[in-house]
């Protein structure tokens, strides 16, 4: 059975940094297309990062704007690992954080074109 587990979430004042983690079991993702979206409440779920396998080592990600700058998407395949490391956090980014894993290599900001969810960590930011 597989399973994203998300961990790193909390509480963090505005301008602080969280790291996310998402650690995937009963199958590897390796060179399979990976993202993280969040949702606040009253909100549609939306993507904050994507991360796709281009060839060989070589990862390509890709950020919603709002994030663009402030975060980072990254991935360890040995340890069936993602990260979204969230700096310079604005109170705007307060929202369920969800980790995603598709079963192809590309990318997608597509909720549905995900295949496997994990179920979300809080990330609340105080202003």
């Amino acid at each position: 059975q597989v399973q994203l587990v998300e961990s790193g979430g909390g509480l963090v004042q505005a301008g602080g940094s969280l790291r996310l983690s998402c650690a995937a079991s009963g199958r590897t993702f390796s060179r399979h297309g990976m993202g993280w979206f969040r949702q606040a409440p009253g909100k549609e779920r939306e993507v904050v990062a994507a991360i796709s396998w281009v060839g060989g080592s070589v990862y390509y990600a890709d950020y919603a704007d709002s994030v663009k700058g402030r975060f980072t998407i990254s991935r360890d395949d040995a340890l069936k690992t993602q990260y979204l490391q969230m700096n310079s956090l604005k109170p705007e980014d307060t929202a369920v954080y969800y980790c995603a894993a598709r079963t192809s290599s590309g990318r997608s900001y597509v909720a549905g074109d995900y295949d496997y969810w994990g179920q979300g960590t809080q990330v609340t930011v105080s202003s």
